[in-house]
């Protein structure tokens, strides 16, 4: 968010309100928080000044001193405390712990923070949701040194053996938010320019409760634990730590979490050898060539083979990587099931993407396997139902607000002026007024008759200049002309987020096109409408579809992105969409344009 630098777009003093309101906000966001812990953060005589960059970042600081409080998106709720914060108020946030001071380099270098690179206490992870802020910390030191924002929750940490990405780092000590104060300085003599360490003088062995910190061994495997080596300069960043890591399932406790129950499974799993995975590889195949591939279904691209019929064959437990396998690539692991005489697949001209073409049912391999009767992996099913239960959890739903046209309408049956109506109230409060001054026609009930107010509000302006106004209107038609004479606004609630804009909703596009030749590329945009984080998204798509993805902003449309999907997934990607985050198909458009 912060590496690179930027000069600031304006920076203005917040008014008395303002500073009110930030104070109530930072006050919902980090409930932990005293009084006295705001009045450190934001004094109430201080004045608070607000700088607004070109990547959208708002940066609330006290003048003359430090950045405390910063926004990424620019809406105002998603704050998130600076390190300068954190050292006056330790405990505002919750913290992982790293496994020793050798993994810091890697976090103030840029990098995300992986699971294995994190001290696991004794009693456990506290329980948290995915998209909460959480701090980092080394041991032994009491100031946290980045904040970031967590990409899944404790429960699906568990259910995936603590691997993967844990926190997404936003902010770190030494980047550039952490520069741009004229006094910078570090709190403890732990703090050196490329690494932090243990606080000599920190002798307090007692941990934060609001914290997931332990009290590890800082040894030299340290520096091996895993941290997203993607934005850093070191590619020999490996995960040495993960058998500890693994090791260390059973221990966890979660609060009123069951799935810990999973997590024996996932320990005899994990350790796999090479020819295991293999081994696995080929049974999986086998399994979903008799229980899920129909003829009809090819060709099918390779990301689709392997996300919608190789993974939800593997047993309850495991994690499949094919990157541990002798392969390494699920293309190459697919050609030579192709040159075994198993399978028929080709690949493209740029090694893209694979397509299954055939399946050789009378191979000696595929005559001798005995499919297993067995229900899909549980874990993966209450992953999904959990899942489902929020991601599903999103509405949409066009409103309106009162314009001048309608106002006199309004005032008349006391209806208020600042409110949003849905369709149906809004046509309430017209039949209000008809019903109230008396204006159904009398030798037919199914019209009304329009006197001069209801005439202006529904046709002033909008017929043409030395044409006669009407004097009657259909009671079925009297609803959507007054909504005509509306502003339109459209409302989207996804859980707790809720937001309301000016204008109907726009869809989102999904579009695959060609590049370099026959390479297919998937493009997604209009996220930002349904309240869907396009990092996320991206992240999760190169799992579910095997392939490379990535995110850009739109040219010319601030505040705007895409997501790049490698290969032509695109009807997948629209199912995604709607069975996942329960995304309304109406709202969906697609555009294939290498059938062009």
């Amino acid at each position: 968010m912060f590496k690179k630098p930027v000069d600031v777009k304006t920076v203005q003093r917040l008014s008395g309100a303002d500073k009110k309101k930030l104070r109530r906000t930072a006050k919902e966001r980090f409930p932990q928080a005293s009084d006295a812990d705001l009045d450190a953060i934001l004094p109430p005589k201080g004045e608070i000044t607000l700088a607004k960059y070109p990547n959208h970042a708002l940066v609330y600081a006290i003048e003359g001193e430090f950045p405390m409080i910063f926004n990424i998106d620019a809406r105002g709720h998603d704050l998130f405390p600076t390190v300068y914060a954190l050292w006056k108020v330790p405990h505002l946030l919750p913290a992982f712990t790293l496994k020793g001071g050798e993994v810091s380099r890697y976090v103030i270098g840029g990098a995300d923070l992986m699971f294995p690179g994190i001290s696991i206490p004794p009693e456990g992870f506290h329980s948290f949701e995915a998209g909460q802020p959480w701090a980092v910390k080394v041991p032994g030191n009491p100031a946290p040194i980045a904040v970031g924002i967590t990409t899944m929750s404790s429960t699906e940490a568990l259910k995936a053996g603590l691997r993967g990405k844990a926190l997404r780092i936003l902010h770190y000590y030494r980047d550039m938010l952490w520069d741009s104060a004229d006094a910078r300085y570090v709190p403890n003599e732990g703090f050196f320019e490329d690494i932090v360490v243990e606080d000599p003088n920190f002798v307090s062995t007692s941990q934060s409760p609001d914290s997931a910190e332990g009290t590890p061994e800082v040894t030299h495997e340290s520096e091996d634990a895993a941290v997203d080596s993607s934005d850093t300069a070191d590619p020999g960043i490996h995960n040495e730590a993960t058998e500890e890591i693994t090791d260390g399932i059973n221990e966890l406790k979660l609060p009123e979490d069951k799935s810990a129950e999973q997590a024996p499974d996932e320990k005899e799993h994990q350790t796999l050898t090479t020819e295991e995975i293999d081994s696995l590889l080929d049974k999986c195949l086998l399994q979903a060539l008799y229980t899920s591939i129909k003829e009809k279904d090819l060709p099918m691209p390779g990301s689709t083979l392997w996300s919608n019929h190789i993974l939800p064959c593997r047993p309850p437990g495991v994690t499949l990587d094919i990157k541990k396998s002798s392969h390494k690539k699920l293309s190459q692991w697919l050609q030579s099931k192709s040159s075994s005489g198993l399978i028929s697949a080709k690949e493209d001209k740029y090694k893209k993407e694979v397509i299954l073409l055939g399946i050789n049912r009378k191979h000696p391999d595929y005559m001798a396997f005995k499919p297993e009767k067995r229900v899909q992996e549980p874990v993966e099913q209450e992953k999904s139902v959990a899942e489902s239960s929020v991601t599903k959890q999103l509405e949409v739903a066009e409103i309106y607000k009162p314009s001048s046209h309608v106002k006199p309408i309004f005032m008349a049956v006391e209806a208020d002026m600042e409110k949003y109506y849905s369709a149906l109230e809004a046509s309430d409060v017209v039949f209000r007024y008809v019903e109230k001054e008396n204006l159904v026609k009398p030798t037919d009930k199914a019209k009304v008759i329009l006197d001069v107010t209801l005439c202006d509000a529904l046709y002033k302006g909008a017929i043409k200049k030395g044409s006669a106004y009407p004097t009657e209107i259909h009671k079925k038609d009297l609803g959507s002309t007054l909504l005509n004479r509306m502003q339109v606004h459209h409302k989207v609630t996804r859980g707790t987020q809720e937001v309301i804009r000016k204008g109907a909703i726009r869809t989102i596009q999904i579009m695959t096109e060609r590049r370099q030749g026959n390479k297919k590329m998937t493009r997604l945009s209009g996220l930002e409408c349904f309240l869907m984080d396009p990092d996320s998204l991206a992240s999760e798509l190169q799992k579910k579809f095997a392939c490379s993805t990535t995110t850009a902003e739109l040219p010319g449309k601030k505040g705007q992105y895409e997501v790049l999907v490698q290969g032509g997934v695109i009807d997948d990607l629209a199912k995604h969409l709607v069975d996942h985050y329960g995304v309304p198909k109406r709202y969906i458009e697609v555009y294939d344009k290498t059938k062009r």
